[in-house]
């Protein structure tokens, strides 16, 4: 059973701490257990938003992790293969006001026990670094050719120019990772920002809110102003969000989208937004977004890979073909893109694939 949570216009809507403890409840102790690995992931998104977007709580909250708290030295010996997971839960309980001391004692293990050598990805290895160099310090150096690769990943723009979500996630975790989560400017080039425009305009097109909230944050974490309209439209998507709860304990509802909901109001919290309107009561919770339209990146996709020879690079002769199709919401969203960035035209070249077909 269950049904969008409504408000009476009797009940008097709780402050903003107040909202916060609701949704902290709600993760900690309503939607999964603890020995779950997507409690790990959905605790670590909620504490690194409220730990980097200085908001007010009231400590008094944190108390629902205690029993996390005080359990991590076991978990991380018993999982050690969510270790990650569990650095950035303990550093950000304890930036937050629970505990002290723990986290770096967890990172002195992970470094003697060599979690790090076991991870393939530089994406991964990025994070490790990241989360070791925040609980050890200065003890804890760069290696300046993992982050010679990573700069040399984001400043393909022709890269994020095309569809990849995957790409285009490991971009904005780069930066967030450079920028220690806008504790420090990243030092990106022009070419990565460039590299988050493109993809930006990509996950615009694409409807893809989650993807666009990540990118303005990226964007902000590195100095930088998202493009006139972008913010705007993440906060029209977080608007149209639906809490919907369950008398079922931990049940979480088909449909579910809580990291959407939860990028969309880290966007909103560094905007200096409230937080969490509409959250006034326990309750177990799943994060619902309006109906999404059909993307204007479907069809205008589908129509240059139908045209084969005959498509070109130059958007202004290509903008009648491709937008002739598309829905009233499509056309909408590809205005505002096009509007949105001076480098449009410039995207377009990389998207169009105009390189000669293989023989």
């Amino acid at each position: 059973m269950s049904n969008i949570i409504s408000f009476p216009q009797r009940i008097r809507p709780l402050e903003e701490a107040g909202r916060i403890g609701i949704l902290i409840d709600c993760f900690c102790n309503r939607r999964r257990t603890t020995e779950d690995v997507f409690w790990l992931k959905e605790n670590a998104e909620l504490l690194n938003l409220l730990a980097t977007s200085k908001v007010t709580l009231n400590t008094s909250d944190l108390t629902h992790y205690q029993n996390f708290y005080d359990s991590l030295e076991h978990r991380l010996c018993f999982f050690p293969q969510y270790y990650r997971f569990i650095l950035s839960l303990a550093l950000d309980l304890e930036a937050l006001g629970l505990g002290q001391g723990k986290s770096a004692k967890l990172c002195e293990w992970v470094v003697d026990h060599n979690l790090v050598g076991a991870e393939l990805s530089d994406l991964q290895r990025a994070e490790a670094a990241r989360l070791l160099k925040r609980g050890l310090g200065r003890a804890q150096r760069d290696d300046p050719t993992l982050v010679d690769r990573l700069h040399g990943f984001i400043d393909q723009s022709e890269t994020f120019s095309i569809p990849n979500k995957k790409a285009a996630y490991e971009l904005t975790h780069i930066v967030f990772y450079l920028s220690e989560y806008g504790r420090k400017d990243p030092g990106i080039s022009a070419d990565a920002v460039r590299s988050l425009e493109f993809a930006g305009l990509l996950a615009l097109l694409d409807h893809n809110t989650d993807l666009l909230a990540e990118i303005c944050i990226a964007l902000r974490f590195a100095g930088q102003t998202p493009p006139l309209g972008w913010e705007d439209w993440v906060f029209e998507q977080l608007a149209g969000f639906k809490a919907v709860k369950t008398e079922i304990p931990r049940k979480i509802l088909p449909g579910d989208e809580y990291h959407s909901y939860l990028m969309c109001s880290w966007l909103a919290a560094l905007s200096g937004t409230p937080l969490f309107e509409g959250a006034n009561e326990p309750a177990t919770l799943s994060f619902h977004p309006a109906p999404k339209p059909v993307s204007a990146l479907r069809g205008m996709s589908e129509s240059i890979f139908q045209m084969d020879n005959a498509r070109s690079a130059d958007w202004f002769k290509m903008r009648g073909t491709l937008t002739v199709d598309l829905s009233p919401q499509a056309y909408r969203d590809l205005q505002l893109a096009e509007a949105s960035s001076d480098k449009f035209d410039e995207f377009f070249h990389g998207f169009a694939r105009c390189t000669p077909v293989l023989k």
